[in-house]
């Protein structure tokens, strides 16, 4: 294994996209809302041992249950879908009763590690070392953590009508994602379907 530099930036640039940890702040607002503050270290390290864990033996992990990546994806969609939906119409879906209130569901996963994050590791791991992949996925968790750390800071600096406006911009970006996911991975599974009838 090669520690390459060009390779961790690229690798980070691709992971912070996907992520979306400044995009996610109005959802995050809302969480604490309803759930109390968020645990910060704990969100984060639960979110980067998933990804660490997925990283190895995900798409193994997943053969075991019989279930595919599209299959995963779509799941991880339809979650997307109802918390955009909670942030567009005001509404409560979920049940937030978690004893560690949002910091491990919804913000650890799938916020964090969603099905993005994963099938990008996937993706990265055809491309680059696994050791610039881990060092790119740790240092995107540092941002993540000084985001949740400084959701309040935040929180006063955008003011409530601040964050009810991109409250309902990002649950209207948030349900793009959820649908285009959706539509992506369900296409792909339409697609293996048609070739499995074919042969």
């Amino acid at each position: 294994m090669e520690i390459k530099f060009v390779e961790i930036i690229s690798a980070f640039i691709v992971l912070f996209a996907v992520i979306d940890i400044l995009g996610s702040i109005p959802i995050i607002l809302d969480l604490q809302k309803k759930s109390g503050p968020v645990k910060a270290f704990q969100a984060t390290s639960v979110a980067f041992a998933i990804l660490i864990a997925f990283l190895f033996v995900g798409e193994a992990l997943l053969g075991l249950f019989g279930v595919d990546i599209s299959s995963f994806a779509i799941a991880g969609s339809i979650v997307l879908f109802i918390m955009a939906f909670e942030m567009i119409f005001g509404v409560e879906i979920f049940r937030h009763d978690s004893p560690s209130g949002a910091s491990i569901v919804p913000i650890a996963f799938p916020l964090i590690a969603g099905a993005g994050s994963f099938t990008t590791l996937l993706s990265l791991r055809a491309e680059f070392e696994t050791i610039n992949i881990i060092i790119a996925l740790f240092l995107n968790i540092i941002v993540v953590y000084i985001v949740l750390k400084s959701s309040k800071l935040i929180e006063r600096i955008i003011s409530e009508g601040g964050i009810y406006i991109l409250k309902k911009f990002f649950g209207i970006i948030l349900l793009a994602m959820a649908v285009k996911l959706f539509l992506t991975n369900f296409g792909n599974i339409v697609m293996q379907f048609i070739q499995t009838i074919q042969f």
